[in-house]
């Protein structure tokens, strides 16, 4: 007898995976928490130390993960047991949990790009920087939050219930290209503000000595780690899907690096706004939401943009479509993690998998659409910590567990046999400390907002 899970389907094309790999890596955070910890990490100190963290860890992990999924080509959870022994099965666990935990406030916060690219476009967001947090409380919480959440988590399971090249892989060819464009367009017209080389100058001219900060140092490597979509599982479900031998040392390259591409490329759009509207009092907002980040995005900028007339909303509208782009093609990945480990472990159709899972996630995002603080704390918990936790494990279980299969595995990208000690010694021995690292550094920040959740 034939399970369901036996029939697997699969990338059509090199193109097509390269692109949906994007997509679950370029999200919310691109567009605007790297220039925000940019922002704070003194610009581009924080930049030369983000992209040496994504050349000595997140490529190396991306590549592990690759290297687990296509390998074994099952879910994260089988993957894991099948290449680690059972004791291995509560990691991969632990990344359908991510996958669905990190989606349900996810879809809160991308539903919001719905609303505000709707009317950014009609003009109907405040241009008065007083009454934009009034805009945002109207709009962004409670039942108008649930209603573009279920907005969200309806395109999202229409999305992932037509499979992976009908659904994941035709998605990403055509919302990724259009997220390029309209990335690039905004950064272009960004360059006539006034003010903004100054923008210009406080992004892209390094100060030595603050390569140096230990808190810089480890935001650039938390930053480069949550950005990549590690330790979740979506980029080793995703290689589950790979049939032909793929360059993976290649891909994990060409998937980082287009990702720090688009993290910098929207670096050069947000901080000439900063500079020409006079917003970097803005980086000592007390919003609820995580870091700030989010609170600064939908708060602060949208009226100033909107300050500008007719070209200030068809601005505002077309940024808040492309973080839509890039939070559904995240979403579907994360969904997919979920799914996929259903229907291997329980061999369930696709079909009912995406529905009961969708349906579960929608409903478990309905408290962050009432209670930011629940949001902001769900986002610390899973976003920052668990995440961390199941990176660091992926590294020691490739690393040390299957080590010499991950090599073989590795052998068509990294022909080299120097190349391959290489990237198992970033894999052993770098990752894991600054991970543990970061990880101790997210810990004071999780009871913080805990205490906050709960009234403390």
């Amino acid at each position: 007898m034939t399970h369901v899970a036996d029939v697997r389907d699969s990338w059509s094309t090199r193109t097509g995976f390269i692109l949906a790999a994007i997509g679950s890596a370029v999200g919310l955070g691109n567009m605007w928490r790297f220039s925000y910890v940019a922002a704070e990490g003194g610009g581009a100190a924080f930049v030369l130390l983000y992209l040496l963290f994504v050349a000595v860890i997140g490529i190396p992990l991306m590549a592990s993960e690759l290297v687990v999924g296509r390998m074994t080509q099952v879910s994260p959870v089988r993957a894991l047991a099948k290449l680690g022994g059972r004791a291995w099965t509560p990691l991969g666990l632990l990344f359908v949990f991510c996958g669905l935990g990190i989606l349900s406030y996810y879809s809160v916060i991308a539903g919001w790009t719905i609303r505000y690219a709707v009317d950014g476009f009609r003009g109907a967001i405040p241009s008065d920087a007083g009454d934009a947090g009034a805009y945002f409380n109207a709009v962004g919480t409670k039942l108008p939050a649930v209603g573009t959440h279920l907005i969200f988590m309806a395109l999202t399971i229409l999305i992932v219930l037509g499979g992976i090249k009908k659904g994941l892989e035709r998605t990403a060819i055509i919302l990724m290209p259009l997220l390029f464009l309209l990335l690039v367009g905004l950064a272009i017209w960004a360059v006539t503000l006034d003010g903004g080389g100054a923008g210009y100058a406080y992004y892209l001219k390094p100060q030595l000595g603050e390569l140096l900060d230990p808190t810089i140092i480890t935001s650039a490597a938390g930053q480069a780690f949550f950005s990549l979509s590690l330790g979740m599982g979506a980029l080793m479900t995703y290689a589950s899907y790979l049939r032909s031998k793929e360059n993976l040392a290649r891909e994990a390259a060409t998937i980082a690096l287009t990702d720090f591409g688009v993290a910098f490329v929207a670096g050069l759009f947000v901080f000439p706004i900063i500079f020409h509207f006079d917003l970097g009092g803005v980086i000592g907002l007390g919003d609820p939401i995580a870091d700030n980040t989010v609170g600064t995005l939908f708060i602060s900028i949208p009226p100033a943009l909107g300050s500008l007339g007719t070209m200030g909303d068809l601005v505002v509208g077309a940024f808040f479509v492309m973080l839509f782009f890039a939070a559904i093609t995240s979403a579907i990945s994360l969904l997919e993690v979920v799914v996929t480990a259903v229907i291997d472990g329980w061999h369930w159709s696709r079909n009912k998998a995406t529905l009961v899972f969708g349906i579960l996630i929608t409903l478990l995002g309905i408290p962050s659409a009432f209670n930011l603080n629940f949001l902001a704390f769900a986002d610390k918990l899973i976003g920052n910590v668990l995440l961390m936790v199941g990176g660091l494990f992926t590294a020691i279980l490739v690393g040390y567990r299957i080590r010499p299969q991950a090599e073989d595995e590795m052998a068509q990208g990294l022909t080299s046999p120097g190349a391959r000690r290489a990237w198992v010694v970033l894999v052993r021995y770098v990752a894991p400390p600054v991970l543990i690292l970061v990880l101790v550094f997210s810990i004071p920040d999780l009871i913080t907002k805990f205490k906050t959740l709960i009234g403390i």
